[in-house]
Parts: C-alpha cells; structure tokens; sequence
C-alpha cells in the first residue's frame, strides 16, 4: 500500500496511490482523517489493506506523505562511508538529531535557499514512520512499530550546521525535509536493509549507496532511541545518508538558486526538488500527473 497526501499546501487530503492513479480516500470514507497520529491510532493502515477501489488520473500537487510529525528525528554519520569522508570516527551509539517540523516539504515542492547560511547540501536518505506508540521498545518488536516507509532529502546548510556548537539550527531551515512521494508499507518493500540509495544534483549522479551499509540497523534505532524518549503514531525516523554529499567534496560541491536535486530510493520512488532564493511563484512545475 502507498499512503499519499495530495492537494494544495496546508489543504491536503488523505489517498492511495495506485498503477491506474489516485483513490481519494476521503470520497470513500468521509470520516477519515489526515494521515497523522489520529489515523494510526484509529486503525486505518489495517482498514484499508483489502480496499479495493479504481483509481484516477489527475494532476496534482503531492505533500509530505505524514501531517504534522511531533518530531522529525534524523541520524548522523550512520554509514560507515559517509562518517569517513568527513573525517569522523564511526559512532560508538547512534548519534541523533532534530529537524523541526516547519522543515516538512513535499516531495516536488521547492527548498527555499537560507539568507543567513550559504553552503547548502543534499543527504539522500530512508525515512521510516512510526505506526505505533512505543517506549523502551525491545529490538524484537521494533519492526512492529513502523507503518511504513518513505525518501527524504536531510537538506543541511553548513556553514550554520558547523559554526554552531550543535546541528539544530543548520538543519531546521524552512522547506528543509523535502519527504515522499509516498508512505510505502512493508509489505512492497521486503527487507528495508538492502535497498539501494541515489542522489542526483541537476542529473549528475552524487550519492550511491545501499541500507546494507548502516552502521545501526532499524531495530536498534527505534530500541535506542525509545528508551527515554516516547515514539507516537505519525513520528518520522530518518536514518542516515551514505557518502557523496557535496560539502566533502575536494573541491566542495554547494547548491545555488536553479539546481535540481533528486533522491530516489528502490521500492519506494523518488522526490525531486529545485533549490530557489525565493519561493514566488512556488506552485509551478510541482503538479504531477499521478
């Protein structure tokens, strides 16, 4: 099952993406919420497993595939590669951080380039969501607790992810968690830990890597993470990104106003996303014919 929400920003409505196009979920169930806590909480991902509904060709816009997340959390320097090339050590224990939700952005829509940090990257990365409320989660249960999973851009600016004294801030800019397209289930994915990553910048391939390289493994994030810190329905667990961003290139490789990035995970589709200075005019070129 793909889990999508389509419509214009802030007035997204719950579907299903299907081969012959769009089920607007909301036609069939008027009493169905956004894809949100309330929708994982109630039951729905098991309600519509059987469903059976024809789909429609439309064009239009995709949002994130989740409605307003309690948290967004991220992790760093979780393939082995990808710690080397910045001159790290592989973490002892998953290093993880925040984005804030104001970060969230559709899977087409544009990523507003920041005024008060330049050097900005892309990071390819799985984004799995969290299906059920667990906390001290056993690592035999873990897989129990995700509804499902999703492609997401950790866009970094680095100048401010590396001035401060923390990675909040240089992570947390506006339209900075480009997510989607869809919400995929486990069942279309198979094994989650060998699925093959890429990332594009204006067509030329950065970033090429496989979940079979994570450091920690899902099980032991959600474990991890969920001994102190509760994971509600809706939640988004983004898990790493491999080698290839751009600051750590010789020379480095920073994103300007015009350029394209597309990340595109194997059974899952791909987002794609044009980096801007301003956002007027920001509809255009993210409808798609779906």
């Amino acid at each position: 099952m793909q889990l999508i929400r389509f419509g214009t920003k802030g007035h997204e409505r719950p579907g299903l993406l299907q081969p012959d196009g769009i089920v607007d979920l909301r036609a069939v169930f008027a009493d169905i919420p956004d894809i949100d806590e309330r929708f994982f909480s109630q039951g729905w991902p098991a309600r519509l497993a059987g469903l059976r509904v024809p789909g429609r060709q439309r064009q239009e816009r995709l949002g994130p595939p989740v409605a307003q997340p309690s948290k967004i959390i991220c992790l760093g320097k979780n393939y082995m590669a990808h710690a080397k090339e910045g001159g790290f050590e592989a973490p002892d224990r998953p290093l993880i951080f925040c984005k804030t939700p104001n970060t969230l952005n559709g899977p087409y829509d544009p990523v507003l380039l920041p005024q008060s940090s330049d050097q900005v990257d892309w990071e390819v990365e799985l984004a799995l969501i969290i299906g059920k409320a667990g906390k001290r989660i056993r690592k035999s249960q873990a897989m129990d607790h995700i509804a499902g999973f999703t492609v997401m851009n950790d866009v970094s600016a680095r100048r401010a992810q590396f001035a401060d004294s923390q990675w909040f801030r240089g992570k947390s800019f506006d339209t900075f968690a480009p997510v989607g397209p869809a919400l995929v289930t486990l069942d279309e994915i198979g094994d989650p830990h060998d699925l093959r990553l890429t990332a594009t910048v204006n067509g030329e391939c950065m970033q090429s890597g496989t979940t079979a390289d994570l450091i920690f493994d899902l099980p032991t994030l959600i474990a991890d993470i969920s001994q102190d810190i509760t994971l509600v329905p809706g939640d988004i667990l983004s898990t790493g990104t491999p080698a290839g961003v751009g600051f750590f290139r010789n020379p480095p490789v920073v994103l300007k106003d015009g350029d394209e990035v597309a990340c595109r995970i194997e059974r899952i589709g791909e987002i794609r996303n044009l980096f801007v200075s301003s956002l007027t005019g920001e509809a255009s070129g993210n409808y798609r014919k779906v």
